[in-house]
């Protein structure tokens, strides 16, 4: 029988191995193994094993065998000082880290020292053996890569969030049974988002990161939507967001607060940089001094805020033509689950071309820059653009080289868009055509159009009859002559599997 159990075992990790992920360079694996036999009927057992200092997260997947014969064997964990949880059978993965963890199990900080692994054996019969194996895997950078029970076989396409909400966490508020208001439970705003049929929804509670356990609890019932954890840094002079990140965020200094952030692999945006800032909204302008650089995103439409001097579209196109490439979002900032219309869940979305529906692939193609806001939120609008010049096509975030005699071309797909108008963008100097009318039923035009030798982007928006926008596309950017570089080589298809990724900051 010895060669059975040594397959068993086998088979046990062989099993594990294909349901965990490889470690990285920042983490480490630990292969806990071991055998139970009727002597450990109804009893526990502790498996120690060693977190070192540094540690940011947690994880434990766990497998057995001997189900065909009803043993059952139960899993907690137990850190230097107190219990960290019991999932029993009903889990077979979790993990723990310091603003959230798998429910079942606490949140915390994780302290150096001897761990444990606790194992309960309900049951197992007379004679029987059964074989376990658990993967820990310990990471100590702080990047987050995503609540576990997130969609599943999603690929590349376009997906729709909204990346700018507010709960009880922060301020939100929202009906309560009597009518009178209250503070609103996060599961409100998953729902809403859930109701309009996002793909994403980033909660970006004021300073907090509170919210991130409610997050991590309702993700495996969302499973068709990425919960976003998000943090509106509010300083007395400006806003931003930080998004994908679940470490600490030192928000009285927002210099630390964006060092961190980028360390940690987040993203982040300007939040409505052109609203007054006084009593009413402390900070909410932007005044701070910046490195651009450091910045992925500019809010250009918060809520209702679609055109207009309170829109964010004159402060990003500025950055713009200043040289950098700065991603264009768009945000509800609601604080309210219960409304519709403008400032409701989903209002404006912001529309992302991504290589799957997950969170790293969220955030990597919001950086990437093909983006376009649908500024209301009206659903069934679509935009894409390309520009081409020389047999050359670039997508939106991507570079062209600058052609010689400055005649481009630019090809508009939609759909959902009759009646409004394509107008082209682009600074400093760019030669705009008319706007073109768009009849019903129409899905794509070419443009031409023609830029100078200063002209850094060029851009599409689609708009309405009164001339505020539905929809706001992203730039392609201009290269120097010979200076395309060969990460964003722009090619002849204009195909998904030839999306060009936005070069570093010049």
């Amino acid at each position: 029988m010895r060669w059975a159990a040594a397959w068993a075992a086998t088979l046990v990790l062989a099993a594990l191995q294909a349901r965990a992920d490889p470690p990285t360079p920042s983490s480490a694996a630990i292969t806990l193994t071991g055998e139970i036999s009727r002597a450990d009927h109804q009893t526990f057992l502790e498996v120690p094993f060693k977190v070192p200092a540094g540690a940011t997260s947690l994880s434990v997947s766990f497998t057995s065998t001997g189900r065909e014969d009803r043993t059952v064997i139960d899993i907690g964990l137990r850190d230097p000082e107190r219990l960290r949880g019991w999932s029993g059978g009903n889990k077979s993965a979790f993990t723990l880290s310091e603003t959230w963890a798998t429910a079942s199990y606490l949140p915390g900080p994780l302290p150096e020292g001897e761990w444990r692994l606790i194992l309960g054996v309900p049951n197992i019969r007379e004679g029987a053996k059964a074989q376990w194996a658990a993967r820990v895997t310990i990471v100590t950078d702080g990047v987050f890569h995503g609540f576990p029970g997130g969609p599943r076989g999603r690929g590349p396409g376009w997906y729709a969030g909204d990346l700018h909400a507010h709960t009880a966490h922060s301020d939100g508020s929202c009906p309560a049974q009597s009518g009178d208001r209250a503070p609103c439970p996060l599961s409100r705003t998953v729902e809403a988002a859930s109701a309009r049929g996002l793909d994403f929804i980033a909660v970006t509670e004021h300073n907090t990161p509170s919210h991130h356990q409610a997050l991590a609890e309702l993700q495996p019932a969302f499973d068709t939507m990425v919960l976003i954890p998000g943090r509106e840094i509010t300083t007395f002079q400006g806003h931003a967001n930080v998004l994908g990140v679940t470490a600490p965020l030192d928000f009285q200094n927002l210099d630390r607060a964006l060092t961190q952030a980028k360390a940690a692999g987040g993203f982040v945006s300007i939040n409505h940089p052109a609203l007054p800032s006084g009593e009413v909204c402390m900070g909410c302008g932007w005044t701070a001094p910046v490195d651009f650089a450091r910045i992925d995103a500019v809010e250009v439409v918060n809520g209702a805020m679609t055109s207009g001097p309170l829109s964010g579209m004159a402060f990003w196109e500025a950055r713009l033509n200043e040289g950098l490439r700065i991603t264009a979002i768009g945000g509800s900032d609601n604080h309210d689950a219960a409304l519709t219309g403008p400032r409701g869940v989903g209002a404006p979305t912001t529309r992302v071309w991504a290589e799957a529906l997950t969170h790293d692939a969220i955030l990597a193609g919001l950086k990437a820059g093909r983006v376009v806001i649908d500024a209301q939120g009206a659903g069934g609008r679509s935009l894409d653009l390309t520009f081409q010049s020389g047999g050359i096509t670039a997508v939106m975030g991507g570079e062209l080289p600058r052609p010689r005699d400055g005649r481009v071309v630019a090809k508009a797909a939609f759909e959902g868009v009759g009646g409004g108008r394509l107008v082209l963008r682009g600074g400093p100097d760019f030669e705009a055509p008319e706007p073109v009318p768009l009849s019903e039923g129409a899905t794509g035009v070419a443009v031409p159009a023609k830029v100078a030798p200063t002209t850094r982007w060029m851009r599409a928006d689609i708009v309405g009859p009164d001339g505020r926008p539905w929809l706001i596309g992203n730039p392609v950017y201009l290269a120097s002559e010979g200076a395309l570089t060969k990460r964003s080589q722009a090619t002849p298809s204009s195909s998904p599997a030839s999306v060009q990724r936005k070069p570093s900051r010049r």
